[in-house]
């Protein structure tokens, strides 16, 4: 059965619709839809002629460690050079050091389009760029000439070294130091853990970001600055061969991403050159966060997508039961199992997902689009950074529960590993935990976003639900319209409660972060949800033009039904969500350690 299953399939037709239909933002790139769109027909053939044949095998084979050096699965090596020679690496990079300067909202779609055909392959293309991204911000323009180019071109890769053994997520706790011993030139000494792509066989250098602080600086993360650390050096004649005291010693046997090394790295006395300012390598580091941040959201979206396509391309051809209302297949002993309603609700919540996500995905990459415009408005970029730990958060973690759903659509066959379906629970695990655990996202979007920011970006967003709640004149949508115009109003008054709690007990915020956040995912996909079927259903009613070719009925018609499917069994979600938000405390804080241990 599992060799029978089609691979994956970009979903091209939505994403023209959203390029077409749903862009929106201050674009001063003039590409064309058409244009943007020709680039990703071109993506979409290497994920699915390269990328998604190789993705099991590379999960079979590994990564192989010997004596500090790492190698990667032939095929997948071989991939990431192709996709690098062929210039994609560089995609919405600067023309000035060999990019191509093409919109955040294409290469969005095309990091989506990598992790959904291969997600370990996606890992090392992402950290490059956001590498490349925190040098083009901080960097000194000799740093921008020494290393921009061979990162935008794929002969170099980059890494994020933040992680240590005794702190995760807690970098005011990080042990590595550095000295400077001549004018610019930095001994880095210490350890790091979880570095991923931080050796291998793929390309010729690997430049480390490494957070380290210097000596005399303040405790904690005011104190950390940010390093240039490359495993390779310039020898007296200018050739890059000269290894530096960088050392992997080891790399993780993980759950999951077994095609991509996550590894131990030893840094003794290496070489390193400041990047930015003394003691605010925190600041020069959430350069690559916050994109890194967003590009976790677009795996979250392309996990719910594979998952969704393995599942259908299964429920279509399995046979199981007869349909509860009545004979569908009467030349078999059964129906296929996408006739049952439990089955469909799977189907449904993955797609839902995954469109819903998509819409969010894109308009977050134009608010990035327009935040690198010199001209950025401040309440967009604010904007952008309220929608970052929503988008991180939830997506990822409605991307897992839809790769657990194709495993309970496989049944027994789900926990085999044969079939493939168990492979995207395992790789899609890590997205709720890197760059920022699920519970940290939540602390940074009430904590940091809501209530340290006044709840500005959070009326800024809900007038946007207010007035399309309003201007959605749709007969079919006016229910919908009025759901979305209560939460417009509720999720305001949700924040202002929480924050008065807050401002006596500062564990009452810590209480209620996860189910804000959760709430705040389920009411933003309402947003995305009902401004995609009011679109489509304007083009059906003949109110509205579509750009371009346009789309069949069919493919509108599905936009409106999906729309009613997620107000009606995903929503409602949000209600349990606002209840656990505003228990309090109490019943999770007033039981002692020792009872806990019983």
């Amino acid at each position: 059965m599992a060799e029978q299953l089609p691979e994956y399939r970009v979903p091209l037709k939505d994403m023209q619709f959203l390029l077409n239909e749903m862009s929106e933002g201050n674009h001063q790139d003039d590409v064309a839809s058409e244009d943007l769109f020709f680039i990703l027909e071109q993506a979409a053939r290497f994920a699915e002629e390269e990328l998604a044949p190789i993705n099991q095998a590379g999960d079979d084979e590994g990564c192989v460690f010997d004596n500090g050096k790492v190698t990667l699965p032939p095929k997948l090596n071989q991939a990431f050079r192709t996709y690098a020679e062929a210039g994609w690496m560089g995609l919405s990079m600067p023309e000035e050091w060999g990019g191509q300067a093409l919109p955040e909202r294409l290469s969005s779609l095309v990091g989506e389009i990598l992790t959904s055909a291969n997600h370990a392959f996606s890992m090392t293309p992402a950290l490059t760029m956001s590498a490349c991204r925190a040098i083009i911000s901080h960097g000194t323009d000799e740093i921008k000439q020494t290393y921009l180019e061979k990162l935008i071109m794929g002969e170099w890769t980059g890494t994020m070294c933040l992680t240590e053994a005794h702190c995760g997520s807690d970098l005011g706790l990080v042990r590595t130091s550095a000295e400077e011993v001549s004018d610019g030139v930095y001994k880095i000494k210490g350890n790091k853990i979880f570095i991923s792509s931080g050796q291998h066989d793929a390309a010729d250098n690997i430049i480390h970001l490494v957070l380290a602080r210097l000596k005399g600086a303040p405790q904690g993360i005011k104190g950390l600055s940010l390093f240039i650390v490359p495993a390779k050096l310039q020898n007296k004649a200018g050739v890059w061969n000269k290894n530096n005291a960088v050392h992997c010693i080891g790399i993780e046997e993980k759950m999951g991403m077994h095609a991509n090394p996550t590894c131990s790295m030893s840094f003794e006395e290496a070489e390193g050159y400041l990047l930015g300012q003394p003691n605010r390598g925190i600041n020069a580091m959430f350069t690559m966060m916050n994109e890194m941040r967003l590009g976790a959201s677009m795996q979250g979206i392309g996990l719910s997508e594979r998952s969704f396509q393995k599942s259908l391309a299964y429920a279509v051809e399995r046979t199981q039961m007869r349909s509860l209302g009545g004979v569908k297949a009467p030349d078999k002993e059964a129906d296929p199992i996408i006739v049952h309603p439990d089955v469909r609700r799977m189907l449904l919540t993955q797609k839902v997902f995954a469109e819903g996500g998509r819409a969010l995905g894109q308009f977050c990459a134009n608010l990035l689009d327009e935040s690198h415009l010199p001209n950025a408005d401040k309440e967009r970029v604010e904007l952008l950074g309220f929608l970052t730990p929503i988008a991180k958060g939830f997506l990822t973690d409605t991307g897992l529960a839809s790769a657990d759903m194709a495993i309970q659509m496989y049944g027994g066959h789900g926990f085999i590993k044969e079939t493939g379906a168990e492979q995207l629970f395992r790789d899609g695990r890590a997205s709720t935990l890197y760059e920022g655990t699920t519970g940290i996202q939540a602390l940074d979007l009430l904590g940091r976003k809501v209530l340290a920011g006044q709840g500005k970006s959070l009326l800024s967003f809900t007038k946007m639900l207010h007035v399309l709640s309003k201007n959605t004149d749709s007969e079919s949508l006016a229910d919908l319209a009025d759901v979305l115009g209560g939460y417009a109003k509720e999720w305001p008054e949700l924040a202002k409660q929480l924050g008065a709690k807050g401002m006596g007990d500062f564990e009452e915020v810590g209480a209620a972060s996860f189910d804000f956040l959760m709430y705040s995912g389920y009411a933003t996909l309402a947003y995305f949800w009902l401004k995609m079927a009011a679109v489509a259903q304007d083009i059906l009613d003949g109110k509205r033009h579509p750009k371009g070719d346009g789309f069949d009925r069919d493919f509108l018609d599905a936009k409106v039904k999906n729309a009613r499917f997620y107000f009606e069994r995903i929503l409602p979600r949000a209600r349990a969500h606002k209840e656990m938000m505003l228990a309090g405390k109490g019943s999770m804080m007033n039981i002692s350690e020792a009872q806990l241990i019983g």
